[in-house]
């Protein structure tokens, strides 16, 4: 009969047709064409199949291909076969199906943003799928066989060797391979520090900060004191009986702009008198576009700060990797809060990060996208000078977001009037720390990388759009 069969109601209860096409040979074509009959119905439950030397004389084919097609079957779930009884269709659970309802009418929803302009994400469109692909494929090539066995809690060596190299160039920070502990980005450092039991409160933080990384440290049951903010950066004199610090010292988020160097060495100077610690999130460290590269307060005191970075906006917040470079003193004691198998972290993709690092592939990526976000920064600046003059932009020397300064009383219509016009962002005070005695200051803070390139012009112009008149 060629490459079909059609087997007769005796045999199997229904008419079967089976198409021996495709790639990988007739036992692969046999293994689709008996999957699909199962998965689509033609194939109850139950139902006997014949003997191998019976199908294989059906359709033309050796006895061992209606064999190996079998094994492979009764291997993944599809077939059974018991001494005496034959191969049959295995008996499966029905999926679930919901209960009916009653139709009702939808209700109205509000709509959807347009436009997001929110902050804290880079442009997904712009990912280098090609070059992290290379990336990996060598990764996977070259891997030692030890990587696909359990993982090291410190990450493998090969990124913690990329990123010393790396860190060292780019950001001045001094350390070595045996002080990185790779994580899964700074939220997940956070919870390894004070969920884990490496260090406990109060912890000074900046007066304004993400919301999301204070309430892990409340979950740890750590209380958050507010350090106030100027045009020089947190006010680090102000520092009391606090043990350890946390600051945005390259560019502050979400207000922008450097630590001051007076105060970086100020900090510095407290944290080896009291033997304190400083916590460094290197937020939008490698986009800077108007000043020279502030180095990581790290490099002044390895001993006294633990310096944290990702990969979330230089290269995408789906590969989730980032990394702690620890003084000396810590690097045990994160190892064992973080336990003995590696959590959150894939080792293959450590593999490709490192590779992606020392090909130069992410140098490359970098130095593209700061030009790109540049352009798209401009343009925002360009948009306010036309349309809302009145309004100034603020902390658009690095970063990928800028703050817009509004007049007093005005951010929470503006934040109205956004989405009004399908602009998802974020008004400042969301950024509030709830006990500042700061003085409150209205204003937007806008995300430009987020947005593709078509899509960024049609969000500026509905940005002008919201913006309260002068």
């Amino acid at each position: 009969m060629g490459d079909s069969w059609v087997n007769s109601a005796q045999r199997i209860g229904s008419d079967l047709h089976l198409e021996l096409t495709g790639p990988g040979g007739r036992r692969a074509a046999l293994i689709r064409a008996l999957r699909e009959a199962v998965r689509g119905g033609r194939l109850a439950p139950g139902t006997r199949l014949p003997p191998y030397r019976s199908l294989a004389a059906d359709l033309g084919v050796a006895r061992n291909t209606v064999a190996d097609a079998y094994a492979e079957l009764v291997a993944e779930g599809w077939l059974t076969a018991r001494q005496g009884s034959g191969t049959r269709v295995a008996e499966r659970a029905e999926p679930l199906r919901p209960a009916a309802r009653v139709p009702r009418k939808a209700p109205t929803r509000a709509r959807g943003p347009r436009h997001d302009l929110t902050q804290g994400t880079p442009d997904a469109s712009a990912f280098p799928r090609t070059a992290w692909l290379a990336s990996y494929r060598r990764a996977l090539q070259q891997a030692p066989n030890d990587v696909f066995g359990p993982g090291d809690p410190a990450g493998r060596p090969e990124l913690r060797e990329a990123l010393t190299e790396y860190l060292a160039r780019a950001r001045g920070v001094r350390t070595a391979p045996g002080r990185i502990v790779v994580c899964s980005g700074f939220a997940h450092a956070l919870r390894l520090l004070f969920g884990g039991g490496v260090l406990r409160g109060p912890l000074a933080v900046e007066a304004y900060g993400l919301g999301f990384h204070r309430d892990i440290l409340h979950a740890a049951g750590v209380r958050t004191v507010p350090l106030p903010l100027d045009e020089n950066g947190a006010q680090v004199d102000r520092l009391a009986r606090e043990r350890a610090v946390l600051l945005t010292p390259a560019h502050q988020f979400p207000t922008g702009g450097p630590l001051h160097p007076e105060r970086r060495a100020a900090v510095i100077d407290w944290a080896r008198a009291r033997d304190g610690l400083v916590l460094e999130d290197d937020y939008d460290g490698e986009f800077r576009y108007d000043r020279k590269p502030v180095g990581a307060v790290q490099g002044l005191d390895p001993e006294h700060v633990i310096h944290i970075g990702s990969v979330s906006k230089s290269l995408s917040p789906a590969v989730r990797l980032g990394w702690m470079v620890l003084p000396e003193r810590y690097v045990g004691a994160v190892l064992d809060a973080k336990g003995e198998r590696e959590a959150w972290a894939s080792v293959l993709d450590q593999l490709s990060l490192a590779d992606f690092i020392a090909s130069g592939a992410y140098d490359r990526h970098v130095r593209r996208m700061r030009q790109r976000y540049r352009g798209r920064r401009d343009r925002l600046v360009a948009a306010l000078a036309e349309h809302a003059p009145h309004i100034e932009a603020t902390g658009i020397a690095a970063g990928l977001h800028a703050v817009l300064r509004l007049p007093p009383g005005t951010e929470a219509s503006a934040v109205k009037a956004a989405a009004w016009q399908g602009v998802a962002l974020d008004g400042l005070a969301a950024f509030r720390h709830p006990e500042t005695g700061m003085p409150v200051s209205d204003g937007l803070v806008v995300g430009y990388a987020t947005p593709s390139e078509h899509a960024y012009g049609p969000a500026l112009e509905a940005l002008c759009g919201a913006l309260p008149p002068a």
